[in-house]
């Protein structure tokens, strides 16, 4: 089990904005636990606050753009993507213009300022949110394609290809998170000679320099053309004869615009609002496919409570049937689960239960439509949390668990012979004075079917 993270202390950075070509400064400050990531505008009046998530974006020409009725935020992907690399759960973000500086077109300096300022680990759990099937969004006709597939951990590949004799074809891979800081977030964005015109003709990109993103040019046109269009963004135009990248730095990598596209995958998908573990394929991303991408991840972790957890019957048990005797009183027909698989000490435990045809309650109940009774369901989750209990002390064949109270219980789906039930039990606070208050799932499959919270004293036996 995970803890959530924010950052030890604020951070400031200031530039211009890309579109706007407004001087900004931005301010990262740490935040409480479950309010993710927020971006309040101190520049209006209120100052009010936009929640960063994919529901929220408006837009995806040359950024992504979050709005909230008249609040809006453009340019957050790279500071976004800093974050959620960094493993930053809460972040609250202060700007004091309608976008984020852009910086050097890359995510590098976040990330530095990151490093500098520390991260600091808070109470609260991290939830996961474990790909279970595959997702897919895609446009035919422009070949973009965007999947992510069941991994058990997160990594992105990526895909783009070009019309253009300078950049073609090109991938990128991050296997782990950690790969971030060094080989994605130095990656710098970046834009063809070609789109130039057309963006500033649409009032974009007024701060765009070779400071801030990588030029490429692929198309020949005559030199007064280039020169007027050099001028435009303040800077001196290349021979026009010579084809290729135009920039002050010199490449980071051969394939850093296929990097940068894997960087702004990750500022995407940072909205979904949850940590991914699943692995991204995508060919010819964009920031709107992106979105449409985060968003339907983000519908099912809306809807989805928790998730059951991983249980693979190949995997040898933390507690056989034999070991779960030695410390907990329960006998046939009254032992309710026959294996540990995962026991985190003072967090959560991982119990299983094989319903048979042979199970004695069922002669009653009912012999015609044999259906497992809810109470044994509760009485099985609360077995296990009795063995979390118990694990929290030395010696624990000399305690007995005994429970209080049992609240809040729920049957969602009725359990019968063939079922293979995965209990899930964790603590809701610290164990305390030999008293400990726990919150138990009972899953067939990836579905809920009962739930219960607990308190339970734990005694010493005479």
């Amino acid at each position: 089990m995970q803890h959530q993270q924010t950052l030890a202390a604020p951070f400031t950075l200031t530039g211009k904005g890309l579109h706007t070509g407004l001087q900004i400064e931005v301010t990262f400050c740490p935040a409480k636990p479950d309010t993710g990531y927020n971006i309040q505008r101190i520049d209006l009046e209120g100052q009010p606050t936009i929640e960063a998530i994919a529901d929220n974006v408006a837009a995806t020409n040359r950024g992504t753009v979050v709005k909230k009725g008249d609040i809006v935020v453009s340019t957050i992907e790279h500071g976004m993507a800093a974050l959620y690399c960094a493993g930053i759960d809460n972040c609250l973000i202060k700007v004091n213009a309608p976008e984020f500086p852009i910086l050097d077109g890359s995510a590098l300096p976040y990330i530095e300022e990151i490093q500098k300022v520390g991260i600091v680990e808070q109470e609260a759990k991290r939830e996961v949110f474990r790909i279970m099937k595959k997702y897919t969004v895609e446009d035919p006709e422009k070949g973009i394609k965007l999947e992510i597939y069941p991994d058990d951990h997160f990594s992105v590949t990526t895909f783009v290809d070009y019309p253009s004799p300078v950049l073609n074809n090109q991938f990128a891979v991050m296997n782990e998170m950690s790969e971030f800081p060094s080989q994605i977030a130095a990656a710098r964005t970046f834009v063809f000679v070609r789109e130039i015109q057309p963006l500033l003709a649409a009032n974009l990109i007024k701060g765009g320099d070779l400071d801030n993103a990588l030029v490429i040019y692929d198309q020949k046109v005559e030199q007064k053309e280039l020169d007027q269009l050099a001028a435009t963004i303040g800077t001196t135009a290349p021979s026009a004869e010579k084809l290729g990248y135009v920039q002050k730095r010199p490449l980071q990598w051969d394939n850093e615009p296929a990097r940068h596209k894997l960087l702004d995958i990750l500022g995407d998908m940072a909205l979904v609002g949850r940590f991914i573990q699943g692995r991204i394929i995508a060919t010819r991303p964009g920031h709107g496919m992106n979105n449409k991408l985060a968003r339907a991840v983000r519908k099912d972790v809306k809807r989805t409570e928790v998730q059951a957890p991983v249980y693979d019957p190949n995997k040898a048990p933390v507690m056989d049937n034999i070991a779960i005797k030695a410390v907990m009183p329960h006998r046939y027909p009254m032992q309710l689960v026959d294996k540990i698989v995962e026991l985190e000490n003072n967090d959560y435990v991982v119990g299983v239960k094989n319903v048979t045809a042979n199970e004695p309650f069922f002669v009653g109940h009912f012999p015609e439509e044999p259906v497992m009774p809810g109470v044994l369901q509760v009485e099985a989750m609360a077995q296990c949390s009795g063995l979390l209990v118990l694990n929290s002390v030395d010696e624990p064949e000399r305690y007995s668990t005994y429970f209080m109270k049992i609240d809040n219980v729920k049957f969602r789906q009725k359990v019968v012979p063939g079922d293979t039930l995965v209990f899930r039990v964790q603590f809701l606070s610290p164990l305390r004075r030999g008293i400990a208050e726990m919150k138990g799932y009972a899953f067939v499959g990836d579905k809920i079917v009962s739930e219960a919270e607990f308190m339970a004293q734990i005694v010493k036996n005479k």
